[in-house]
């Protein structure tokens, strides 16, 4: 894949060098990509798409890639007035992030480990010494050599060998998330010859401490589809398939469990689980005994410590329930169960934990994210809270004999803190404030308000801004949502956000359907034939937050990505009068094409999330809604896309075309400015500081839209 990325960035050049279509020199207008006709099968009959070719599955047409550099030159052009603003946000966010931090050391197996930045250094190096010492600390990674010479690059992750030696690694240095796993001797940091490529960053060792067991990726749809172990020094051509998994609705995750006794496949669709698990101690397991056979909506997943397995499950539960298996009555299987923590209503079980006497419980009730623990004897102790609207998040937890359990409380103006409760007397220790030089949360407020939805649902919406801002109807307003996969968005303090802030402007996180928020029913009324609940709720939360005077009509703009970006993209369709602007990052925009064809990557276990578009009532369902398809000739919002071109999530073709349909279609005069970046992927770039200026440039674009004072 390196190759294939220099190959690409080698046309690239030449493409830029004879640019025949879009001219090098300062634009004076935005470039219109060429209509090319094209017909998409689908099952209401051919689609046309006139910008079909701008997808290039190489990365290496040149037409393409000179129609790209030419966006970005005119994004270049627009944006250079706003040049010396986006260099201030970005040295003001840089200004409140610590240098030379530290994480707050874990033990693992007799081990401590951590991780350090270095003044001014993009990669932090991860280290270890032993549990318990103050000694030197040892390196495992040194990251900021190992992406030298790179222009991307990733530790997915590690995983060391049982006897403490041998550390394997999965590292990216492309963005296309397609892995290579090396190992290398801990003491003398020895790289091995030991090099598999194209695998997930999901690694685990057996415990013979030779065999690395590891998710090889399909090449085309970069599905991870099979469990292989390596033993070390040999070749991975020799590699034994442990398992394979047929389906393509599902993905797969691999894991050692809580004490190390197992080693278990994990296999995943958006509504079904199913977990096998076989003796860690087999370097190369023959066969996997499953926890309990997959069926469409039973989810579940299971851990083991001591002589029991602690299950979360669906079965008959919807926000999900706490069972036991005892190991004597493992053959029998679900008719065993033995319920721990029981259904609720209004509790929803995200996370888990099994202790030596207890389970601590990751929950959320009420909209926010909270930590309870349950004692064997079936003793339930809240850790409690402090503010309207908050997370709390269990953190890494790897001695189960210990009584303290370590997690991370933050809100939108307390900095994410790491706290330890002990959990026989309830006393805490905070281990860590997350450092926010610059930053006083004195001078901010957060806020949870309700919103009531056009269906009469209420929607959660966390809200901050600064003290001295008035609730009267003038304030800029930023909206941001994601609402899909079940996935919640959580408050937390953001660097980048506390120049929106200070320039008075109220940010909003709109917790709408499609999320879990509120629990599993949140999420199942906001995705298949359901989905337009998640566009609707946002649009009636921006309407309520209006009619309540926290930001002025008119000064609206809002945000979302990936999928949060076929939200923006949705909301300018259907609502465009109530956004001054929209930023839509890799957004997926062409649903209806990209669900069609199941060889574009990730295509085929998202069937649950949005539907199968071979089924007519989904492909209606899904074409009335897709942003590309929508797209009608009347005024937008101003609008602010991105994409990186090596996106394994969402390709960079989507919002390609997505823009130039616009550029043709739009009747109003509002900016459409296309950022692409030429050497990322679905994350944009590495490092921890490249991420802000990104985020720099088009906040700037937002405050410029909304007509804050600079």
């Amino acid at each position: 894949m390196r190759s294939k990325f220099l190959s690409g960035l080698t046309v690239m050049s030449a493409a830029l060098a004879a640019m025949p279509a879009f001219a090098q020199s300062v634009p004076t207008a935005p470039p219109v990509a060429e209509k090319k006709p094209y017909q998409v099968p689908s099952p209401g009959g051919p689609r046309e798409d006139d910008y079909y070719w701008l997808r290039d599955d190489t990365r290496k047409n040149a037409e393409m890639l000179s129609y790209l550099a030419a966006e970005n030159a005119w994004t270049d052009a627009q944006m250079a007035r706003l040049k010396p603003l986006a260099q201030k946000l970005y040295e003001e966010t840089v200004s409140h992030i610590k240098q030379d931090d530290n994480s707050v050391p874990y033990d693992d197996n007799g081990w401590s480990y951590a991780r350090r930045f270095a003044a001014g250094a993009d990669y932090p190096v991860n280290e270890r010494r032993k549990a318990g010492t103050t000694g030197a600390w040892q390196v495992l990674f040194d990251q900021p050599a190992m992406a030298k010479g790179h222009s991307f690059f990733s530790l997915g992750d590690f995983a060391v060998s049982d006897d403490n030696t041998k550390v394997a690694w999965a590292e990216d240095t492309v963005g296309r998330r397609q892995y290579v796993l090396r190992v290398k001797d801990i003491a003398t940091g020895k790289v091995m010859s030991d090099t598999v490529g194209n695998v997930e960053p999901n690694l685990v060792w057996s415990g013979d401490g030779r065999t690395v067991l590891y998710i090889a990726k399909d090449p085309v749809t970069l599905r991870g589809y099979q469990v292989k172990a390596h033993v070390l020094g040999t070749a991975p051509a020799s590699d034994r398939l442990l398992y394979e998994e047929k389906d393509d609705t599902f993905q797969m995750g691999i894991l050692r469990t809580r004490d190390s006794k197992y080693v278990c496949v994990v296999v995943q669709s958006t509504v079904s689980d199913e977990q096998r698990c076989a003796p860690a101690a087999s370097p190369a397991p023959a066969a996997f005994t499953t926890i309990a056979p997959r069926e469409k909506e039973f989810r579940y997943s299971a851990e083991h410590l001591g002589d029991r397995w602690v299950i979360r499950t669906n079965r008959g539960a919807k926000n999900y329930k706490l069972v036991t298996l005892a190991d004597a009555g493992a053959a029998k299987g679900e008719a065993v169960w033995k319920d721990l923590a029981p259904a609720s209503d209004t509790v929803f079980i995200e996370d888990f934990a099994p202790f030596e006497g207890f389970v601590a419980i990751d929950q959320r009730e009420g909209g926010n994210r909270m930590i309870r623990l349950l004692t064997d004897a079936g003793k339930s102790i809240p850790v409690e809270a402090g503010e309207p609207a908050y997370r709390m998040a269990l953190d890494v937890n790897r001695v189960p004999s210990s009584r303290w359990v370590r997690y991370t409380y933050g809100s939108l103006v307390t900095p994410t803190t790491t706290i330890e409760i002990d959990a026989g007397t309830g006393e805490k220790r905070v281990l860590k404030v997350t450092p926010v030089p610059g930053y006083d949360p004195s001078k901010y407020v957060t806020e949870r308000v309700w919103a009531t939805a056009r269906d009469g649902t209420r929607v959660p919406v966390s809200l901050v801004h600064a003290r001295g801002v008035k609730r009267d109807g003038t304030a800029p307003l930023f909206q941001y949502a994601y609402g899909s996969y079940g996935y919640s968005t959580d408050p937390a303090v953001d660097p980048s956000r506390i120049g929106m802030l200070d320039r008075g402007v109220v940010y909003a996180i709109a917790h709408i359907r499609g999320g879990q928020e509120m629990g599993r029913g949140w999420y199942d009324d906001g995705h298949l034939l359901n989905k337009k609940n998640t566009f609707t709720d946002f649009i009636d939360v921006t309407r309520y937050l209006v009619a309540q005077a926290y930001g002025a009509k008119g000064r609206v703009a809002a945000m979302g990505g990936s999928a949060g970006g076929l939200l923006m993209g949705a909301v300018a369709n259907m609502a465009p009068q109530d956004y001054k602007a929209i930023v839509a990052q890799v957004p997926f925009v062409d649903v209806v094409t990209t669900m069609l064809d199941a060889s574009i990557p990730l295509t085929t276990f998202e069937y649950d999330e949005w539907g199968n578009p071979a089924v007519q009532p989904y492909y209606d369902y899904m074409l009335s809604y897709s942003p590309y398809d929508n797209v009608t000739a009347k005024a937008y919002p101003s609008l602010f896309v991105s994409t990186g071109l090596w996106d394994s999530q969402v390709q960079y073709y989507e919002p390609a075309k997505w823009v130039a349909k616009l550029r043709a279609t739009k009747t109003d005069a509002n900016p459409l400015l296309f950022r692409i970046n030429m050497e990322a992927g679905h994350g944009g770039k590495s490092g921890r500081f490249e991420r802000y200026r990104d985020s720099a440039e088009w906040t700037a674009f937002v405050l410029d839209q909304l007509g804050v004072p600079q």
